[in-house]
Order: C-alpha cells, then sequence, then structure tokens
C-alpha cells in the first residue's frame, strides 16, 4: 500500500494496531514479531524505542502485507525521518498542527493526539485522517459514543484504555480502530521475554475481532 488513500482504507479494514514502546531494540524487536505471528497487521513503533526508525524499514521489508507506522511523533522533523525510513502512518500524543500538516504533504496519514471534541475537530479541519484518542478516559466507549453523536465525521483511534474485554464494545462504539499497547505487550512478559505469551495474546486479540 503506498497511496495516503489505501493506508487509511488499510486502517479502517483492519482496525487493529500492535504498539510497541520498551527500552531494548532487540525486546521490541521480538515483541513485534510475536504480535505479527499472532495476526497483526497493522504495527507501531514509537520513536523513543532505540532503533526505532531500524525497526520501522526492517519490517516494512519484510512483509508487504504489514501496515508499519511511527508513534511519539513530536516534530515535523521526525516525521520526515520516520516517513524517510518507511512509515505509512505517523501518531502523535499531542495536536501539532505542522506535524499534521507535514504528514500530509508526504503523502502518509496523520494520526494526532487529541482528547477533547474541540480538539480533535481541530485535528480533523487541519487535515488528520484519524484523531487518537489519548489518554482514554475511563469508559472508552461511553466517552467515543458521545463524540460521535454530534460529530460522525471523526475517525476516532484509542490507543489507551482498550484491552480483550472491552475492545468489542469500544469498536461497535463508532471507533476507527483501536491499538494495543500493555495488553498486548504485557510489561512484565516483556522483560521476562515471554515472546510466546505475546502471540498467544495477539492471537487472542485477532480471533475476538474476527467474530465482530
Amino acid at each position: 500500500m503506498s497511496s495516503r488513500k489505501e493506508i487509511r482504507d488499510g486502517l479502517l479494514a483492519r482496525k487493529i494496531s500492535a504498539i510497541v514502546r520498551t527500552d531494548d531494540q532487540s525486546v521490541a524487536e521480538q515483541a513485534m514479531a510475536a504480535a505479527v505471528e499472532g495476526g497483526f497487521r497493522v504495527i507501531e513503533f514509537t520513536l523513543n524505542t532505540p532503533g526505532a526508525l531500524e525497526l520501522i524499514t526492517q519490517f516494512r521489508s519484510m512483509d508487504e502485507s504489514l501496515l508499519v507506522g511511527a508513534g511519539t511523533v513530536m516534530t515535523p522533523q521526525a516525521a520526515k525521518e520516520a516517513v524517510n525510513a518507511g512509515a505509512q502512518f505517523i501518531v502523535s500524543p499531542v495536536c501539532d498542527p505542522a506535524v499534521i500538516r507535514e504528514t500530509g504533504e508526504m503523502g502518509v496519514v496523520s494520526i494526532p493526539g487529541t482528547q477533547t471534541p474541540t480538539e480533535m475537530q481541530r485535528a480533523h479541519e487541519t487535515g488528520a485522517d484519524f484523531v487518537k484518542l489519548f489518554p482514554a478516559p475511563p469508559n472508552v466507549a461511553e466517552y467515543i459514543r458521545y463524540v460521535l453523536g454530534p460529530q460522525p465525521h471523526l475517525k476516532i483511534f484509542p490507543t489507551s484504555g482498550v484491552n480483550l474485554d472491552n475492545m468489542v464494545e469500544v469498536l461497535e462504539a463508532g471507533a476507527a480502530g483501536v491499538g494495543f499497547v500493555g495488553p498486548l505487550f504485557d510489561p512484565q512478559l516483556m522483560h521476562n521475554r515471554n515472546f510466546d505469551d505475546i502471540r498467544e495474546r495477539a492471537e487472542k486479540i485477532v480471533a475476538q475481532l474476527a467474530d465482530l
């Protein structure tokens, strides 16, 4: 997938994203490989993970079916570096118009961080393809349902507060997709390098999506 529309459509179709954040490049590589083995086809490496750009390039080249993105992108320059490494979508914890515009000009998908309806609308008007709900409120599904009532044009993509227990409810509330961090890449499993359990978690999440 190369065009911005193709990437956007791919994210909408696949709905679930695996997001890894760690201080060890080898752990990030093996954990993400386990998530991919478990069935994830949208993956994100946060830029504060060592070797994130190398990992983006590596995973882009090893499987054409993957959509690979960069997270924790805080500046237009960081967005450029991520796209040059192969990132197909750019995710940020904040809403920076300069990052949104730079991402759009490079022809990849922009997913800035927002929380309030006003922030979401401003991100949308600036050109964001999706809006990341971050940090998520206690009842993610209910919050999304309330926001989409008067703003059905928004494509809300929560990346915190989502787990195996509430994933279906969040998607049925209208979320365009959901991101998994801790519930997939459990810190203890990462510390113990228990990648088989991470793969099993991925398989359970993918199976639950298939039942929708």
